[in-house]
């Protein structure tokens, strides 16, 4: 197998981490390359690394290795990096083919795509159409559109739910909305969006900005609609052997059950 490497630089001992794993790869049946075709990437770092590495090298399995932080998509601890290379050399894993949604057919995103405004202090008119019906129209900073991936990503932290890989749902979840009813909308991940944005006459047409995993992709007018679907290419992700989405959860998320005694 063509195992390739890939580290955040800027996370403390990374490189020394990646040298050490690539050193002892040969040793278990691992061709290590840096350039051309692999059969797999290893991503050392958080779980933007992972992010970076699945656009860079698109099809290619990748497996995420933590070196601090919260890390939920790259879970493996540094005590269990060795552990994690015997068990992929040994063929003790499997790929889990992830959701990705898309811009206007392109800008193909693993997490999440958001709309959001670009002044701060005032928020936009959102019009949300399904499959060419319309859902509501939202006076808020912005939406996320998450994939079960994301949903533990910027659509947790402002207040979506949690879906799991292969629920395959879409989740679209309002960022600080002007009605205390409005809430995340789950969605089967074969729905079409249209999202529409309009200024609030406040003089002065604002825009909006339009985010990719975190990669500002587009500027839209006043007026101006974009389309989000879910991508026909997938992420795919290394689970190893024991790996456990639930427990992953509790871990990473700190639930650990009432606290009422």
């Amino acid at each position: 197998m063509k195992l390739r490497f890939y580290v955040n630089g800027d996370k403390p001992g990374g490189v020394p981490v990646r040298e050490r794993l690539a050193a002892a790869a040969p040793a278990l049946g691992f061709e290590v390359v840096g350039e051309g075709p692999s059969d797999a990437v290893v991503a050392l770092g958080g779980d933007g690394t992972i992010l970076r590495a699945v656009h860079e090298f698109p099809g290619t399995p990748v497996l995420g290795l933590n070196l601090g932080g919260l890390g939920y998509l790259s879970s493996v601890g540094e005590k269990d990096f060795d552990l994690a290379l015997q068990k992929l050399a040994s063929g003790r894993y499997r790929i889990s083919e992830r959701c990705m949604i898309e811009l206007n057919g392109r800008f193909a995103a693993l997490n999440d795509i958001v709309v959001t405004k670009e002044m701060s202090g005032r928020s936009r008119l959102l019009d949300l159409k399904a499959d060419g019906k319309l859902v509501t129209h939202y006076m808020a900073d912005g939406l996320i559109f998450a994939t079960p991936t994301g949903s533990t990503a910027y659509s947790l932290a402002a207040g979506g739910p949690v879906l799991m890989p292969d629920s395959g749902s879409i989740v679209v979840t309002p960022m600080n909305p002007h009605a205390l009813a409005v809430r995340p909308l789950v969605v089967k991940d074969t729905v079409r969006f249209t999202v529409t944005a309009r200024s609030r006459g406040e003089g002065g047409s604002a825009k909006t900005e339009v985010y990719a995993d975190g990669a500002d992709v587009l500027t839209l007018e006043d007026g101006a609609s974009v389309e989000i679907a879910k991508a026909a290419a997938t992420a795919k992700l290394v689970e190893l052997e024991g790996y456990d989405p639930y427990e992953v959860l509790a871990r990473k998320l700190g639930w650990s059950g009432s606290n009422v005694k």
